[in-house]
């Protein structure tokens, strides 16, 4: 499977969490809310500017900022 940062899913695209490479109170924040590896995450909406992004995780819309989304290893998701 290929792997690369959550900042880099395009709008509409689900992929799956493969780890958490933040630290401190962000990831303990992130696996609070659900960011826990084996889930999935959709991209929504991106802001004007880029930032933040909005994503579905576990029926929950969250906002993210792109410089945490970056410390987030994700994978593609194929749905059968």
């Amino acid at each position: 499977m290929i792997e690369y940062t959550l900042d880099k899913v395009k709008i509409a695209d689900t992929v799956i969490l493969k780890k958490l490479n933040n630290t401190g109170s962000i990831r303990r924040r992130l696996l609070d809310i659900g960011f826990i590896p084996g889930t999935k995450i959709e991209n929504v909406l991106t802001a004007p500017f880029k930032d933040p992004t909005l994503y579905r995780i576990r029926g929950t819309l969250i906002a993210i900022r792109n410089s945490d989304a970056k410390n987030i290893v994700v994978e593609e998701c194929y749905e059968i």
